[in-house]
C-alpha cells in the first residue's frame, strides 16, 4: 500500500513523496484505484481559501480563477500538457505513427492551444457560477472523479500505446471487479452534497456525465492512437474535470 501510494502522489501531483520501493503490475494498479485520495490535501486548502474569500464577499470569477490555477500547478501542469499533446497528436493524422510523432514533439499546434484554452475556460466559467459551500462540494465530486477514472483508463481491457513509459506502466492494470468497487464508491461520495443541502441527485450527474466524457474520450483515443499512454491519461482526467463541472453548474 505504501509503495502504491507514493508511486499514485509522485505521478499524479507536485507533492513531494519518497519514490516507492518496487514497482510492478500490482502496485501500478493500486496506484490508479487510489488516484483520488491524492487530491485530499489540496482539496482541504482549496476548501479552506475558498470558505475564507466566500465569507470576504470576494468575487468569484477571481475565486475559479485561483481554484483552477492552484489545480493546475497541483500536478505542474501535467494532465494540462497530455491534453494539448493529445489533441495535437489527433487532428494531425489519422496515421497513429504519425499522431504519435506529433505528440511525442516539445512543440504545442493550434489544436492543443485550443484544447487547452477551451478546457480551462470552461473549468473556470462553470466554477464561477457555484457561489455557495454545497454548491462548491459538486466541484469537489469533479475533482475526485476526474482521477477516479484513472480505474476506468487503466481497466484491463484497454491496451497501452506500443513503447510509451506511463502508458505500458499502468495499462490494463486494475481487474473488472476493482473498477467496480471504484465506482459503486464514487458513487456513494456523489451523495455527499446532499448534507450541504444540494438536490440528492446533484452529485450523482456529476458522475455519470463524467464517466460519459472519459468513456468518450478513450473510446476515441484508443480507436486513433492503439491505446492509452500519459498523454492520453492526462486528457481523460482534463476532459473529466470539464464535464463534471459544466454539469455541476448545471444543477446545483
Amino acid at each position: 500500500m505504501r509503495d502504491a501510494l507514493c508511486l499514485a502522489f509522485g505521478t499524479l501531483t507536485a507533492w513531494r513523496v519518497p519514490p516507492p520501493h518496487t514497482v510492478d503490475h500490482r502496485t501500478a494498479g493500486t496506484a490508479m484505484l487510489l488516484a483520488p485520495l491524492t487530491q485530499l490535501p489540496l482539496l482541504v486548502l482549496l476548501g479552506v481559501g475558498a470558505a475564507g474569500w466566500l465569507a470576504a464577499g470576494g468575487p468569484l470569477l477571481v475565486l475559479a480563477v485561483l481554484l483552477v490555477g492552484a489545480t493546475v500547478l497541483s500536478t505542474r501542469g501535467m494532465h494540462i500538457d497530455g491534453l494539448a499533446d493529445t489533441a495535437d497528436g489527433l487532428s494531425a493524422s489519422y496515421d497513429p505513427q504519425r499522431a504519435l510523432t506529433v505528440m511525442k514533439s516539445p512543440d504545442v499546434g493550434p489544436s492543443g492551444v485550443a484544447a487547452v484554452v477551451l478546457a480551462l475556460a470552461l473549468q473556470i466559467a462553470a466554477l464561477s457560477t457555484l457561489p455557495t459551500t454545497g454548491a462548491l462540494a459538486l466541484a469537489a465530486v469533479a475533482l475526485l472523479l476526474s482521477r477516479q477514472v484513472l480505474a476506468i483508463a487503466c481497466h484491463r481491457s484497454v491496451p497501452p500505446i506500443s513503447g510509451s513509459g506511463l502508458g505500458q506502466a499502468v495499462a490494463g492494470t486494475v481487474s473488472s471487479p476493482l473498477a467496480v468497487a471504484s465506482g459503486v464508491l464514487m458513487l456513494a461520495v456523489a451523495l455527499l452534497p446532499a448534507l450541504l443541502g444540494q438536490p440528492w441527485w446533484a452529485g450523482l450527474a456529476v458522475v455519470l456525465v463524467g464517466w460519459v466524457a472519459a468513456a468518450v474520450t478513450l473510446r476515441h483515443a484508443v480507436r486513433r492512437l492503439g491505446g492509452i499512454n500519459g498523454d492520453v491519461l492526462g486528457a481523460t482526467i482534463e476532459i473529466t474535470f470539464a464535464a463534471g463541472l459544466a454539469t455541476a453548474a448545471l444543477v446545483a
